[in-house]
C-alpha cells in the first residue's frame, strides 16, 4: 500500500496540461469539488472582490473512488481531478496552482457554540488580544465537543480531528449587539461563533491528492458552509436566512443561515446514488441501467418521463431520506422557529420526485417551522461575488464548487490584510477562514 502511495504522481495518465510557468498564477483560483459523482474543477481569475470563472472541467467517478462523500481510493480520485484540472485549465489558458478542496462526509461535523465570559475588569475597554484568547477559548471547547460527538458515533473510538471553518454569528456585550467589540466596556461577553471540525484521515487525503497534482492548498473547506458563503456574501447589513441542501452522489448536506449566519451543518449518508441502488435492486437491473431510468424521470429540460415502475422503486429510499432531512433539521433545537426558504443545489437534487416529496409532504410539520416552506434550487447568477464567462456553468449542480472559489476569495482577502485591515478581517484571520 506504502508503494502504490509512493507512485501516484509516476502512474497518472499523461494529461496535455498548461505548463506551470506559462502564465502568473497569483491571481488565480482552482476549486475542487471532489464529488461521489463526479469531480469538478472550476479555474476563476480574481478581479477585486470579485471571482471570474474562465475554465471549467468535470470527470466521472467510479463507483468504489468514494465512501459517504470522503475519498476510498487516493490514486483513481487523483487522476479522475488530474482530467477535470487539465480540461478547466485548457479552457482558461492558464495554469492556477491555489487549489481550495471542499470536504464532504457525515463525520464532518459543524455548528454554532454560545460561550458565555465573565471578564475581571469591566471598566477596560476589549481589545483585539482580547477577543483573540477568547475566540481561540471558543475553538478549544467545540474542538473537545465535536471530538466527544465523533467518539460518540464510532463506538468510543478517539478520533483526530481538525479545525477547517470558523466564522463568528454573533458578539453580545452585556446583552447589546455589537459588530465590532473593539473598544467597548462591559463585563458579560457573549460570543456566537461557527465551527466545522473533519476527522485528519479525510484531510490527509485530500493534502496528498493536492500534492500528487502539485496544487497549493489554500483552504480545505466543509462544502456545506462554501455553500452558505456562496448565498450570503459580504454584506454586513444581509440579515438572509434558509435551510440550505446540498443532495450529492454520497451524501446529503445540510446548512441553516439564520440572519446571515451559518448556524450549523448536518450531513446523512443518503444521497443521488442510493436512489440509483434502489432502482437496482427493486428492478433487477445493473447500475448503469439503473442510473439511466433514474435520470430519464428528470432531463435536462425539466419534464422528466412518466414511469410507475421506476417510481415506485424509488418509495422506500424517499421516504428514508425525507426522514433524514427531519431528524438532521430536528437537531437544531438552539433556533426558535426554522427558516421558511429551502434552497436546494447538487446533482441529486435533480431527481424531481425528491423536490416534489419536499414539496408536497407534510414533513415539514413536526418542525419548528411557521408556515410550509418554499423550495427552489438555487441558481448559479444568485451566487454572490462569483460570474461565470465560459457559458458552462449553468446549473444548481455546480453550487459548491462556486462556493468553494467564494471561501477561496475570503482566505485571499484574509491573508493579505496582515495587521492594518477591519476588526473584521482580522478576526477572520484569527479564525482561519
Amino acid at each position: 500500500m506504502l508503494e502504490k502511495a509512493k507512485s501516484l504522481k509516476d502512474k497518472l495518465p499523461h494529461i496535455n496540461r498548461i505548463a506551470k510557468n506559462s502564465r502568473p498564477i497569483g491571481d488565480y483560483l482552482v476549486a475542487l469539488d471532489i464529488g461521489t459523482e463526479y469531480v469538478k474543477a472550476l479555474v476563476g481569475r480574481v478581479v477585486g472582490n470579485e471571482v471570474e470563472i474562465i475554465g471549467m472541467g468535470r470527470t466521472h467517478q467510479e463507483l468504489s473512488d468514494m465512501q459517504a462523500g470522503a475519498i476510498a481510493d487516493i490514486g483513481s480520485v487523483t487522476a479522475n481531478c488530474d482530467k477535470a484540472l487539465a480540461a478547466a485549465e485548457q479552457q482558461a489558458g492558464v495554469s492556477a496552482r491555489t487549489a481550495i478542496i471542499g470536504i464532504a462526509g457525515e463525520l464532518v461535523k459543524g455548528t454554532t457554540s454560545t460561550v458565555r465570559f465573565t471578564r475581571g475588569n469591566p471598566s477596560k475597554e476589549l481589545d483585539i488580544a482580547e477577543m483573540e484568547r477568547i475566540i481561540a477559548l471558543v475553538q478549544e471547547r467545540a474542538e473537545a465537543k465535536a471530538r466527544q460527538q465523533l467518539a460518540w458515533e464510532l463506538g468510543g473510538k478517539d478520533v483526530e480531528v481538525r479545525l477547517v471553518n470558523s466564522a463568528l454569528v454573533r458578539i453580545d456585550i452585556d446583552g447589546y449587539k455589537v459588530t465590532n467589540p473593539v473598544g467597548f466596556q462591559g463585563r458579560d461577553v457573549v460570543v456566537e461563533m461557527f465551527t466545522a471540525f473533519a476527522p485528519m484521515i479525510h484531510i490527509g487525503a485530500l493534502e496528498r491528492t493536492a500534492a500528487e497534482l502539485d496544487l497549493e492548498l489554500l483552504a480545505v473547506a466543509a462544502e456545506p458552509f462554501a455553500v452558505a458563503r456562496s448565498v450570503v456574501g459580504d454584506d454586513p447589513n444581509a440579515s438572509i436566512s434558509a435551510i440550505l441542501m446540498d443532495v450529492g452522489g454520497g451524501t446529503t448536506d445540510i446548512a441553516v443561515v439564520n440572519e446571515g449566519g451559518v448556524e450549523g451543518t448536518k450531513m446523512f449518508g443518503i444521497g443521488g446514488r442510493a436512489f440509483t441502488h434502489s432502482i437496482e435492486r427493486e428492478l433487477d437491473v445493473d447500475f448503469a441501467k439503473a442510473e439511466s431510468l433514474k435520470l430519464s424521470l428528470s432531463n435536462a429540460s425539466g419534464i422528466g418521463q412518466k414511469n410507475a415502475e421506476v417510481e415506485k422503486s424509488l418509495n422506500k429510499t424517499l421516504n428514508v431520506w425525507a426522514n433524514g432531512v427531519e431528524l438532521a433539521l430536528a437537531e437544531f433545537t438552539r433556533l426558535d422557529h426554522l427558516p421558511n426558504r429551502l434552497l436546494l443545489c447538487g446533482g441529486g437534487s435533480s431527481l424531481d420526485l425528491l423536490v416534489q416529496r419536499l414539496e408536497q409532504s407534510e414533513w415539514w410539520k413536526s418542525l419548528p417551522f411557521t408556515r410550509k416552506p418554499a423550495v427552489h434550487h438555487i441558481k448559479t447568477e444568485e451566487v454572490v461575488g462569483i460570474t461565470d464567462t465560459t457559458g458552462s456553468v449553468s446549473d444548481h449542480t455546480f453550487i459548491t464548487a462556486m462556493g468553494l472559489l467564494r471561501v477561496g476569495m475570503d482566505t485571499l482577502n484574509t491573508n493579505e490584510t496582515g495587521n492594518s485591515g477591519s476588526f473584521k478581517d482580522r478576526i477572520n484571520k484569527v479564525l482561519k477562514v
